[in-house]
């Protein structure tokens, strides 16, 4: 199958890659770009396991296909860190004990991050809404909750 050309920003770096046209963009950011905080959950678009933020929308990188990214910027959770410091979600769901497996995190962070975005200061059932999308299997969403509560008290939206 021919490769077409595809260009990304991803975290602020520009990256070109050639790629098949039925590629899924998560493929891209784990395989070729070894972004590997994008997590595959079940390639359906059920879990958010591969949430990412793409020009300024999160979307389910699953559902993606790598041409429709071409000229995207695209922002995953590595990209959340700044100066090596953790974002105040990623700071959150340590503080309160927002993940046990760890596996949905990178996606509920990411969506959390998009609903922050929009809403700097989300009551409870905006969260739980902007959150829908996203499956856990450990945690009850409770303390997930708790977590975007102390990242939107604490600057969140950056």
């Amino acid at each position: 199958m021919a490769k077409i050309p595809v260009q990304l920003t991803v975290n602020g770096g520009t990256h070109n890659v050639e790629v098949e046209p039925r590629r899924l963009l998560v493929h891209i950011l784990r395989e070729d770009l070894d972004l590997t905080g994008t997590h595959v959950g079940c390639d359906t678009s059920q879990c958010g396991a591969c949430t990412i933020i793409m020009d300024g929308r999160s979307v389910k990188s699953c559902t993606v296909f790598a041409g429709q990214a071409d000229g995207a910027s695209i922002t995953t959770i590595e990209g959340l860190k700044s100066d090596g410091q953790l974002h105040p979600l990623q700071e959150g769901f340590w503080e309160e004990h927002g993940l046990q497996c760890g596996y949905c995190t990178p996606g509920m962070i990411m969506s959390a991050y998009g609903l922050l975005q929009k809403n700097p200061n989300p009551d409870e059932e905006t969260i739980r809404e902007g959150l829908r999308g996203n499956l856990c299997r450990c945690t009850g969403y409770h303390n997930i909750v708790k977590a975007v509560q102390h990242a939107a008290g604490a600057g969140g939206a950056r």
